[in-house]
């Protein structure tokens, strides 16, 4: 780098979006000037969690070869009439042109990342992924944000309304456009009431209940924990050591929505789930929103709600007493969708959804490599790097409202 700007953002530049969650790492690149995705690409380990938060090396390590080589397939074939990318990244019939920098790399417009932990164990990644990223991939501007941001964006898109994000955890996060609001996703041991960890250990419970005779036991989840897991006594001393408990306990979710049609006692479980959900989304849902306006639209996303209208159905019941404006519909869009459209939205300087320190940080990737160059010695000029969000300027004077 010696610190000259790169060229203007076209319209035919190219956007990424990257997904990090716990069962690995998703990769989604697509044109500033287009909907939908040109390629995705998928690494299977997740990024790693230290005590020190998450670990931006190791994101970088998976995410660099995988986005260098759809950037280097989009520009090489993109660049030949009628070749273009499918959406597996295959050539395909249609015609594009690659808009390529001085380096012959294809221009990346701007990058958002959406990951889980993002608003508590994310300062490495605001730390050390703008530098990285300009100087690896001539990324110009960059999001980081928590993955309830991502789906948000995913499933509601830059509108005012809430989201449910439902898996292991359980999480509801709503907006009016001017600022975020989050109820629950506090874990297994705290919260995420009604998530499939919540529902697994419901339905575990009413087994161990009918093991020993006791009220409110289901003889019919004591045989489905049996088949799972074994002996009924045994059952502690193979959930208890496990570092990975949340996820075990939601592996029995699935056997208690099985048994909810022919047993009362797990369907009660759905229902009591679907009572807390419901809660979670009327506590983050724009408040003093007009009837008339089509009410707030509550999207649920996640693998929770395959389950169907024995969860569903509970939850829109309580949320039509709680919020009767309330629309609930399903996400038509996932967390890397989401990433995808807060890259296209930063590129166009149109990111309606509000900025925050932690929950979708924004900042100007080019202006951080050129600091950290003056700093090494390498440049004679540059910025510090700058976040900004609704309402509050940056260190910088950008305007709160604007893209850094």
């Amino acid at each position: 780098m010696t610190g000259t700007r790169p060229p203007a953002i076209t319209p035919d530049a190219y956007v990424l979006g990257v997904d990090s969650g716990g069962s690995g790492l998703r990769v989604a690149l697509g044109r500033a000037d287009r909907d939908g995705p040109l390629a995705t690409a998928v690494c299977a380990e997740p990024v790693r969690t230290g005590t020190g938060g998450i670990d931006a090396a190791h994101l970088l390590e998976q995410l660099l070869p995988v986005a260098a080589e759809l950037l280097k397939r989009a520009a090489t074939e993109g660049g030949r009439p009628g070749s273009g990318l499918a959406e597996d990244g295959r050539p395909g019939n249609g015609t594009t042109s690659a808009r390529l920098t001085g380096n012959g790399s294809a221009q990346v417009a701007a990058l958002a990342v959406g990951a889980a932990g993002m608003a508590t164990l994310g300062g490495r990644l605001r730390a050390e992924l703008p530098g990285a990223l300009a100087a690896a991939l001539g990324v110009r501007r960059l999001a980081l944000a928590a993955d309830a941001v991502t789906a948000y964006a995913g499933a509601v898109g830059d509108r005012p309304g809430a989201v449910v994000a439902g898996g292991t955890g359980m999480i509801a996060l709503g907006t009016d456009l001017v600022e975020w609001r989050r109820a629950d996703g506090w874990g297994h041991l705290l919260g995420d009431n009604g998530s499939g960890a919540w529902i697994g250990r419901a339905g575990l419970e009413a087994a161990m209940r009918a093991h020993d005779g006791r009220r409110g036991g289901s003889p019919a989840l004591l045989d489905r924990l049996r088949a799972v897991f074994g002996p009924a006594e045994e059952l502690p001393g193979l959930l208890y050591p496990r570092s990975d408990r949340p996820a075990v306990l939601a592996s029995f979710a699935p056997e208690v929505a099985a048994c909810a049609g022919a047993d009362a006692i797990a369907a009660d479980i759905l229902r009591r789930a679907g009572a807390h959900i419901a809660e979670a989304a009327a506590a983050v849902c724009p408040k003093d929103r007009p009837e008339t306006d089509g009410g707030c639209e509550v999207a649920l996303t996640g693998g929770l709600f395959r389950m169907g209208e024995p969860l569903v159905g509970p939850v829109r019941e309580e949320l039509a007493q709680l919020v009767p404006q309330a629309r609930v519909t399903t996400g038509a869009g996932d967390p890397l969708t989401g990433a995808l459209r807060i890259a296209r939205a930063l590129a166009a300087d149109d990111l309606r959804l509000p900025h925050h320190p932690t929950m979708l940080s924004v900042q100007n990737a080019q202006d951080a490599q050129d600091a950290q160059d003056a700093q090494d010695g390498s440049a004679t000029s540059g910025r510090a790097a700058t976040t900004t969000r609704n309402g509050e300027p940056g260190p910088d004077g950008v305007p709160a409202h604007g893209a850094a």
